[in-house]
């Protein structure tokens, strides 16, 4: 399949029925941390239905108003474009957010520690944080996550406060290609919030 293809038929079902296997449900209230050209927040958006919303954070306002343009001329009116910075504070209220999604992202941060701690604050008591740790030691190695392996994520996030319900080996989009990845569905560990 050429990227084109596989984009398209992502956005148009397979990227709902992910979500949906993962645990996104109708009126969720979802953060798509890194959401970079929505490829989770299309469907995520589909997924969650007019009841429910969705944040696509990003630090690059090029891509952002990419996504905007996108999701203006589809009229998605579920979806909110929210522009970040290294500070990794996001402007939504705490325990505002059923489940964030942290998809292909975690290799870029450096602090992961202060960004786990604001998936805390944002997260509702049972709420949901879904990782796909790509580019870790055996899945393409690159940056921040070039020397961890899964486990080793695993353990950091559960250090944090995490803890893992379930994870998933799956077929999912990366860049604009199909590829199988795992992903991980942490709970807040609730007797360690504030």
């Amino acid at each position: 399949m050429d990227e084109k293809s596989d984009v398209e038929s992502w956005l148009r079902n397979e990227g709902a029925r992910l979500l949906r296997k993962i645990g996104l449900k109708t009126g969720d209230r979802v953060v798509d941390f890194g959401c970079g050209l929505g490829h989770y927040s299309i469907p995520a958006a589909q997924v969650v239905g007019k009841e429910g919303k969705v944040f696509a954070v990003d630090e690059d306002e090029e891509v952002l108003n990419r996504l905007r343009l996108y999701i203006e001329k589809q009229r998605i009116i579920n979806i909110e474009t929210i522009q970040t910075t290294v500070e990794l504070k996001i402007n939504l209220a705490p325990e505002s957010v059923d489940i964030v999604l942290a998809f292909d992202v975690l290799h870029y941060m450096e602090k992961r520690n202060k960004l786990y701690a604001e998936f805390q604050r944002l997260l509702k008591k049972e709420g949901m944080l879904s990782v796909y740790p790509k580019h870790h030691k055996t899945d393409a190695p690159l940056r921040n996550l070039a020397q961890l392996s899964l486990k080793e994520i695993i353990k950091e996030i559960e250090k944090a406060n995490f803890s893992l319900q379930n994870k998933f080996y799956e077929r999912l989009i990366h860049d604009d290609n199909y590829d199988r990845g795992y992903i991980l569905n942490f709970r807040p560990a609730i007797k360690n919030r504030k």
